[in-house]
């Protein structure tokens, strides 16, 4: 019984001596990621929760090259570790908020929807990184200080937000931005986007894809190009993504120039053989050469061609639905069952991803974080590699922007892949593989009475 209790005695010591020197070594880190970081021009908030979040370790998990500690390498250590990490990176990134704070750039909607998430609800750090990390666990005091620097970093980002007071803090706002525009260009891209010759065989437009009196989509699984060839993956609507942060699903257009120069030259979309060939149809007209020359110096090129058309898309936005007048104020803009569906919208955490104006287009997001999406579907093919297609990392396998969920009732199929035909398929999807739950048949059906409401205006005038 004696050597009995010696060993337990030494097992506890050994125990405790590992754990401090798991925060000692877990200090010198601290203070390391705070080592040269100018934090003087960081608001005072910004301040606290950037020493909060280098004191409580998040790069740990949240950051694909954080320096790691000693026993990261340690048996059983670094087995914990290494499925923190990879949980953590699948969730959230942390660099681009970091980044953000120390230059004063503005941090995205879905990053604050985030991390006020975890921290309203106490899931981070989570129980099982604390059992070794004790010093890591955050204090209430801690918790609000982050929530109050979500806050402020909303009112300081949205300083126009048209919400009431109710919903000054949501992590959802009304559609309010407009972009300033040159509106001789506008009308040059207006012309451009609806102009088959930028088409091999003048047959297909933009618009043909991205209808504007169909909710910028065209309806079909795939869209249907020159000669009737079949694109692999859901046309994807052109109404608001004028906030996209990168164009396409897997965002390898940095923006609506880039987007617009792709379709043009894809053989199996608009499959013009060259810029030259679209530049020689658009020269024998006129009007249309007089227009380029009034607004640039170089007339008709390939980058004022792609100039014209994202300055039109700038102003695809689609305000005043009946859920931004219930944001605005007017309590009667929708029924006790669509009310119901926002609150469980927000209740599932869907507002983590569509957050901000457009609801969707700030973030990449796993497609099945919570459970097996592809496994389940069957046939992958290319496309559902996502943004990995273009990163070549690892971590950005079945990754894909975002989809806006504004005028969504009006974009069936959905998902890049067309597999849900019906905008109840698409919510009880979510639910299941992104959020890790099974909805009832009535929260379905109140969630999707909720999207519904997102349907605005382009031009003063309703969609649909």
């Amino acid at each position: 019984m004696g050597k009995l209790k010696l060993l337990i005695g030494l097992g506890a010591v050994g125990y405790l001596s590992t754990v401090a020197y798991v925060h000692y070594d877990d200090n010198l880190l601290t203070q390391k990621r705070l080592t040269g970081v100018d934090t003087h021009s960081m608001t005072p908030l910004t301040r606290q929760v950037y020493g909060i979040v280098a004191d409580k370790g998040c790069e740990y998990c949240h950051s694909k090259n954080s320096e790691m500690p000693f026993y990261a390498n340690l048996p059983v250590a670094k087995q914990l570790m290494e499925h923190d990490i990879d949980q953590g990176l699948r969730h959230f990134r942390i660099e681009p908020v970091l980044a953000a704070m120390r230059s004063g750039k503005p941090i995205t909607d879905t990053d604050l929807a985030k991390i006020e998430s975890v921290m309203e609800e106490g899931s981070m750090p989570p129980a099982l990184y604390l059992t070794m990390h004790w010093a890591a666990d955050m204090s209430q005091q801690e918790r609000d200080t982050v929530l109050n620097w979500v806050t402020e970093s909303r009112t300081t980002q949205h300083p126009r937000n048209p919400a009431s007071p109710a919903f000054k803090n949501e992590a959802v706002q009304p559609v309010y931005t407009t972009f300033r525009v040159n509106e001789d260009k506008v009308k040059l891209g207006d012309s451009l986007y609806h102009d088959t010759r930028l088409s091999g065989d003048n047959t297909v437009s933009c618009a043909s894809c991205h209808s504007l009196s169909h909710g910028g989509v065209d309806g079909l699984k795939t869209s249907t190009g020159v000669g009737g060839a079949k694109g692999p993956i859901n046309a994807p609507t052109v109404y608001n993504a004028v906030f996209n942060i990168h164009q396409f699903w897997d965002g390898r257009a940095k923006d609506l120039q880039a987007q617009a120069g792709g379709p043009p030259l894809n053989p199996i979309e608009m499959a013009s053989t060259s810029w030259k060939q679209i530049i020689d149809k658009l020269d024998q007209d006129p009007a249309m050469q007089a227009q380029f020359t009034a607004l640039y110096p170089d007339g008709i090129t390939a980058g004022n061609i792609t100039d014209a058309i994202a300055e039109f898309e700038k102003t695809l936005t689609t305000p005043n639905s009946r859920f931004d007048q219930y944001l605005k104020g007017n309590a009667n803009a929708l029924t006790k069952e669509e009310q119901e569906g926002y609150a469980l919208f927000k209740s599932n955490k869907c507002d983590t991803c569509h957050a901000g104006e457009a609801m969707g287009g700030q973030t990449f997001e796993v497609m099945g974080l919570k459970a097996d999406y592809f496994a389940d579907r069957g046939n992958p093919v290319k496309v559902d590699n996502g943004r990995y297609n273009v990163t070549g990392d690892q971590l950005d396998m079945h990754r894909f922007k975002v989809p806006t969920l504004r005028n969504v009732a009006l974009t069936a199929p959905y998902f890049h892949d067309a597999s849900a035909q019906t905008l109840e398929q698409a919510v009880a999807d979510m639910a299941k593989y992104q959020v890790g739950v099974t909805l009832s048949q009535s929260e379905v059906d109140k969630i999707t009475a909720y999207l519904k409401t997102l349907t605005g205006e382009y031009n003063g005038k309703p969609l649909g």
